[in-house]
């Protein structure tokens, strides 16, 4: 279970490094091309990623170069959610997700259909509509004004469910995952310097110090994340829907904790309802795995 705890805390930081990143300034596009570097070379000292399996023929480049692109895309629409609607609602959108992959595992890649799962798909569809509407007159946050404050959050919910689809056609080409974390990070890293450098060229910004440790930092985040949820598949490889299901929802959680505790982010009654019945989507969801 530590393992798990350690992978629900890097996600939930993720978000909070990039609020304070913001509130200090540090230019956001810069940190996430360091993050891609640090990401990289820990995939490639911590997972030995069989990198000879992307040399064969028949290997899914196509899949790979459009998760190159996503990946930062994904950052940066991250990034502007936890700016425009708060970390709890982005850590929620981002973990609702599941609930678009979920339905494209059932219309794309042929899994069964059963009760539990559907039941949950219904609620978290409500509990994604519920999350980024806000009412016409009611608390809000000045952040959270405007359409990026329901747009935003949507954008990574499809973001990642995106993210999570491509994975899977890699898994099912044969793609070690390892191998495609490799060279998604490193190709994301070349296209985000690309941009850095055009961006410095032409005088918009400076490269800094700051951005470069903050982005560091991003990135063994980022990477500890996904390490750590690995290993907790492997220390509980009977168990699946348990680590499926306490890492989504400790997210939530602790997010919404974090949030609301630790920023002073309000919520309207609308969006405190979401967060229970995404719980139970989720535990829906999961046990529907057994």
């Amino acid at each position: 279970m530590s393992y798990l705890l350690i992978s629900v805390v890097c996600s939930v930081l993720v978000s909070v490094l990039l609020k304070l990143m913001q509130r200090r300034g540090i230019d956001i596009a810069q940190g996430i091309t360091w993050n891609y570097l640090a990401a990289s070379l820990l995939c490639f000292a911590l997972l030995d990623p069989p990198l000879a399996a992307l040399s064969r023929a028949g290997a899914p480049h196509v899949e790979l170069a459009l998760l190159a692109l996503l990946l930062p895309g994904i950052f940066l629409a991250l990034s502007a959610s936890v700016r425009a609607a708060g970390i709890v609602r982005t850590d929620v959108a981002q973990r609702m997700s599941l609930v678009l992959s979920l339905l494209a595992a059932f219309l794309w890649f042929g899994e069964r259909v059963d009760s539990l799962r559907i039941i949950g798909l219904v609620l978290g569809v409500a509990a994604i509509v519920m999350l980024v509407l806000r009412p016409r007159h009611g608390p809000a946050n000045d952040a959270d004004a405007g359409w990026t404050g329901w747009a935003l959050p949507l954008l990574v919910l499809m973001g990642y469910a995106s993210v999570d689809v491509l994975l899977k056609r890699l898994s099912a080409a044969g793609t070690p995952f390892a191998a495609s974390l490799q060279v998604a990070f490193v190709a994301a890293f070349v296209v985000m310097l690309a941009v850095q450098m055009l961006r410095a060229w032409r005088g918009r910004i400076a490269l800094t110090g700051a951005a470069l440790a903050t982005g560091l930092l991003l990135g063994t985040l980022n990477f500890a994340n996904i390490l750590f949820y690995v290993k907790a598949h492997r220390a509980l490889p009977e168990n699946p829907a348990v680590v499926f299901s306490m890492m989504n929802i400790g997210v939530v959680l602790l997010g919404t904790l974090v949030g609301m505790l630790g920023f002073g982010e309000r919520l309207s009654r609308l969006n405190l309802l979401a967060i229970p019945l995404a719980i139970l989507a989720i535990g829906l969801i999961a046990a529907g795995m057994r």
